[in-house]
């Protein structure tokens, strides 16, 4: 009897399941048919795109699974993307941008536009049929912090096309008993080792002192982890989907990345392009570069530059021997920074940026995946793909603000040699004829020397300004205080001289200020309220303006109490605010953080990297060339003038 009622409710259930996925289909269909309607799905357009599909269905299913999270399109005539970041509450609702422009979006005149490229890979990676593609040993690290991400996973490894060993690291003994349970009857894995760990070290603590030495003996690691945001009100996993989508699920791109680490054996890192709803500058140093010091001392990377590509997120695919300095080497969790972390800037935080540079320093080479394309690539200037922006769009996007403020320098105007020191080194010159300076050099350092001392002596809080370096260097030099005054003008008319105007910023100022914006300049420096006043007025501003300068008031704004302070006068204006400027860490990140909304620019150093231009090395680290100044500064300066591509 029992057995004919567990056949009954089974076939209860099967009947149900197959009346679920018929009426599923139904829907699908419908919208399907919507969409072409439409004019925004095309099957041939997807699959040139993103892979042979069984069927036209299959085909718009798959873009369905993935554009809450993925930066896909489903024809040439609607750009998922600028749906998204255009309608960030859509975003944010986990809506499918699709559906929702055609159920709502187009009857409430939400803006759609047709796909674009914003940046196009300089070559391509093609998988090719190998025949011992399969024979690699590979190895699966996974780190779960939140029990949900068990099942994740496992959905993963039961449609991984390899037999994979398989090490888990897990925040509780209820996911260990959860991962050994289900994990070890999957007839993918191998070997299952799983440990239980503390909370220290994020995701590369437990991968390193659990399983580092161990994963030299395989041919390629995976590493992934848990990953969840929580704003909005909403749980958020569209930057873990991204990245687990490219990294760990996607049958097809799985087998392609495999093939090619077999095919190209100099390849040594894989990751996609870093996830697209992240600001433009996400790859870049921000405050890291300190705690990297310890990287390149041991491993000998490469700091100079502020862009770099690397895994953002944490997660990526490697040959265990490309990272063999990070892995061989025994950790403790101890060795690890202790919670909380903060939001940026750590030893973790610098080692994220550092493993493609480690790699690279191992003489392999890094790829990557670019989901628009539907390409692989090794192509690094994907780094640079969101300053791609010409004038009139840069004019559009701004117009829409009440409010607007700008960075001074590198902003709006620059210097005709790049060197903000130069001046210094000039009046090093002047002292130097005198017989009071044996050379420049030595006045550029003692000038910059006095500075931070007299910061110091303030416990860095505050400003300084330049009247009280010179008063200082008086005593210091056993100057009389006119002579000194009169060393500190003409170290500023020296500068002065060598300002000129970012031309399409400051058009771009005055456009503004002719639609009735407020326009606002906020520059950390050493100079006078007086003196920004002037080098403003100098390269053509006048437009009205209202002027932040941290010497004078004592506010920062790469401290961030200079944000705080804006914030406050922004909370009792009426209309939209946003600030622009150059530096990713005071103009960007921590005007971010205090919840400011902001648009990064390129530093024209910065510019000159994206363009893919020569580095320009100097034999003497923080020491004034001349010659690399003439040679370089003016081609710099001019190249930087507009901050992106597209002028």
């Amino acid at each position: 009897m029992k057995t004919l009622v567990r056949r009954s409710l089974a076939g209860a259930y099967r009947t149900l399941t197959l009346l679920l996925r018929g009426r599923e289909f139904l829907r699908v269909k419908r919208q399907l048919r919507m969409a072409k309607n439409a004019g925004v799905f095309d099957l041939e357009w997807y699959q040139q795109h993103y892979g042979m599909f069984r069927s036209e269905v299959a085909a718009f299913e798959d873009y369905l699974a993935k554009a809450h999270y993925a930066n896909v399109n489903p024809s040439a005539k609607f750009d998922t993307e600028h749906y998204l970041r255009t309608h960030l509450d859509i975003y944010h609702s986990g809506n499918n941008p699709l559906l929702h422009y055609l159920y709502n979006g187009r009857y409430e005149g939400r803006s759609m536009q047709e796909a674009r490229p914003r940046w196009l890979p300089s070559s391509y990676l093609v998988a090719n049929e190998t025949p011992t593609w399969h024979q690699q040993k590979v190895a699966i690290c996974l780190h779960i912090y939140y029990p949900d991400f068990v099942d994740k996973f496992l959905q993963c490894l039961k449609n991984f096309p390899l037999n994979v060993d398989v090490f888990v690291a897990c925040a509780s003994e209820e996911i260990c008993q959860d991962v050994t349970r289900r994990y070890s009857k999957l007839k993918r894995v191998g070997k299952l080792q799983v440990a239980r760990v503390p909370n220290r070290g994020r995701n590369f603590g437990p991968l390193l002192v659990e399983f580092g030495p161990a994963l030299l003996e395989y041919d390629l690691m995976c590493h992934l982890h848990s990953k969840k945001s929580l704003y909005s009100g909403r749980e958020q996993t569209q930057w873990f989907d991204y990245l687990n989508q490219y990294l760990f699920k996607d049958k097809h791109v799985v087998s392609c990345l495999l093939r090619l680490f077999d095919e190209h054996p100099e390849l040594g890192i894989y990751y996609p392009t870093s996830f697209w709803m992240m600001p433009p500058w996400v790859n870049h140093w921000t405050c890291n570069k300190p705690f990297a010091k310890e990287f390149e001392s041991q491993w000998g990377i490469d700091l100079t530059q502020n862009f770099i590509s690397y895994p953002v997120g944490g997660m990526f695919w490697a040959r265990p021997k490309a990272l063999k300095p990070l892995l061989e080497k025994v950790y403790k969790y101890e060795d690890f920074p202790a919670e909380p972390l903060p939001n940026d800037g750590s030893w973790l935080h610098a080692l994220e940026r550092a493993v493609g540079l480690l790699a690279e320093k191992s003489g392999y080479k890094q790829f990557f995946y670019y989901p628009p394309a539907g390409h692989f690539t090794d192509d690094k200037s994907h780094i640079f793909a969101g300053y791609h922006k010409p004038p009139e769009q840069l004019f559009t996007e701004l117009r829409r603000f009440d409010h607007i403020s700008f960075d001074v320098f590198d902003t709006v105007l620059s210097r005709k040699l790049n060197e903000p020191d130069y001046a210094k080194y000039q009046v090093g010159l002047y002292l130097q004829e005198q017989g009071l300076m044996p050379n420049a050099q030595s006045f550029v350092s003692l000038r910059n020397e006095t500075e931070f001392a007299l910061r110091k002596e303030h416990n860095f809080a505050g400003d300084v300004c330049i009247t009280q370096v010179y008063d200082r260097l008086a005593v210091v030099m056993d100057l009389d205080s006119d002579h000194a005054k009169g060393l500190m003008e003409l170290e500023f008319d020296l500068d002065m001289q060598q300002i000129v105007a970012k031309q399409e910023m400051v058009d771009l100022v005055h456009k503004l200020s002719d639609l009735n914006k407020t326009i606002w300049f906020i520059s950390d420096t050493y100079y006078s309220h007086q003196q920004v006043e002037t080098l403003l007025r100098k390269v053509g501003i006048t437009a009205p303006f209202r002027l932040f300068v941290s010497s004078e008031l004592g506010f920062r704004k790469d401290r961030g109490d200079m944000w705080q302070h804006i914030s406050e006068l922004v909370s009792g204006l009426s209309g939209s605010y946003i600030h622009v400027g150059d530096n990713v860490r005071s103009d960007a990140q921590l005007c971010g953080d205090h919840g400011l909304t902001n648009l990064h620019i390129l530093h024209p150093n910065d510019k000159w990297q994206a363009a893919g231009m020569p580095p320009i090395n100097s034999d003497n680290q923080g020491e004034i060339n001349e010659a690399n100044i003439f040679k370089w500064g003016p081609l710099v300066s001019n190249l930087g003038r507009y901050p992106f591509f597209g002028e």
